[in-house]
């Protein structure tokens, strides 16, 4: 099969072109080697050379158009995700992008026969929970008043009592940021156009993805490379809330695994399908577990401080994609050796902390508690 991986030399890209080329298919990559994840407009040596690199922008239909003519399928992972309000370009990334992927298609009359689309666990917002009175709900974002004055959990909606965090199935959406309602839209745009024109489509939602490639010079790249940047300088890490929140890690070559599953099941039993950890673990056990790891035992740094936007617990259900034949191998502590490892080999590798923490601080994302 001849497969075209759009964000392919970014980091879950570059490892799916991997897997790809390993499986005997011909890759064709779409970049735009865009600042911060590609400090320098060129590939990055871990891309593989066997794969043919076609540089431009999703955004950009004659871009696409130089990039789908001949191939069977699409895995299309290129997006925007940041915490910035930079709204429309959400929207311009990631729900264009897509929108143009199958105006050419459908345009040029191309023959895909699947397009395999990486979406995520923020489409869930605070995702479910379970009420000891009133059963599984579905909770509001959490109230601004509540947030500063420090109550973190979420009463049940019903009733008021308190709830757990559950797994969360493919069932329910409900995005609360501006990225979440972006992937949700993509979602959309894929699987009305792929019915309306006979285009297999699945759509993965992927919960936080970890491991190395994860861009030490974008500063929004996720937890994994913000503790691991403070910890390298001996600083501590920092925690929002209380570090209590519970969140699902996947190691990175474990989330591969699930989408050349997808790509080669033909046809896929599911549209979409959750692409977690299978288990979940807290900030402030992660803080510790990167920690001890490195060698590190700094305690974190707790502020008294919250991300407008953030969900408290989320957690994903896995079981359709383990119906399929599909197990999460890699267990998290080897995926923080794995990234501190490849992190050392990297010239020019930076801590950014400092100085994203500030301008989110002034663009009101991160605010305190009052």
């Amino acid at each position: 099969m001849r497969v075209l991986v759009t964000g392919g030399a970014g980091f879950i890209g570059s490892h799916v072109v991997d897997g790809l080329l390993r499986r005997g298919h011909a890759v064709r990559v779409l970049d735009a080697l865009l600042p911060p994840v590609h400090p320098a407009p060129r590939p990055p040596a871990y891309l593989a050379p066997q794969a043919e690199l076609v540089v431009g922008d999703v955004r950009r239909k004659e871009d696409w158009e130089r990039a789908l003519p001949g191939v069977d399928a699409v895995i299309h992972l290129a997006a925007y995700q940041d915490y910035l309000p930079e709204f429309s370009r959400f929207a311009h990334t990631n729900d264009v992008g897509t929108a143009l992927l199958f105006e050419v298609a459908v345009a040029r009359g191309l023959a895909l026969r699947k397009v395999v689309l990486g979406s995520s666990q923020a489409v869930y917002g605070e995702g479910q929970y379970t009420c000891p009175v009133h059963g599984i709900q579905y909770p509001p974002p959490r109230d601004l008043a509540r947030l500063r004055r420090g109550e973190w959990e979420i009463p049940c909606p019903a009733g008021g009592e308190p709830m757990t965090p559950a797994w969360t199935d493919e069932g329910t959406v409900a995005p609360l940021n501006p990225y979440g309602v972006s992937k949700y839209a993509q979602e959309l745009y894929a699987r009305t156009l792929g019915r309306l024109y006979n285009i297999a489509i699945v759509a993965l939602r992927y919960s936080i993805v970890q491991g190395p490639r994860q861009s030490p010079f974008n500063a929004y790249s996720g937890i994994l490379r913000i503790f691991v940047g403070r910890l390298r300088r001996g600083l501590p890490p920092i925690i929002y809330e209380d570090g209590e929140q519970v969140r699902d890690y996947i190691a990175v070559e474990d989330a591969v695994a699930a989408t050349l599953l997808v790509l080669e099941l033909d046809p896929c039993p599911y549209a979409v399908l959750n692409v977690g950890g299978g288990s979940s673990i807290t900030v402030r056990e992660y803080a510790r577990l990167i920690g001890e790891v490195m060698g590190r035992s700094i305690d974190p740094q707790v502020p008294g401080e919250f991300r407008h936007g953030d969900v408290r617990h989320i957690r994903s259900d896995v079981s359709r994609l383990r119906s399929l034949g599909w197990e999460p191998q890699t267990p998290l502590r080897d995926v923080v050796a794995r990234y501190t490892q490849w992190l050392e080999t990297v010239p020019g590798a930076t801590d950014l902390s400092e100085e994203t923490l500030g301008q989110m601080r002034e663009l009101g994302v991160v605010r305190r508690v009052t």
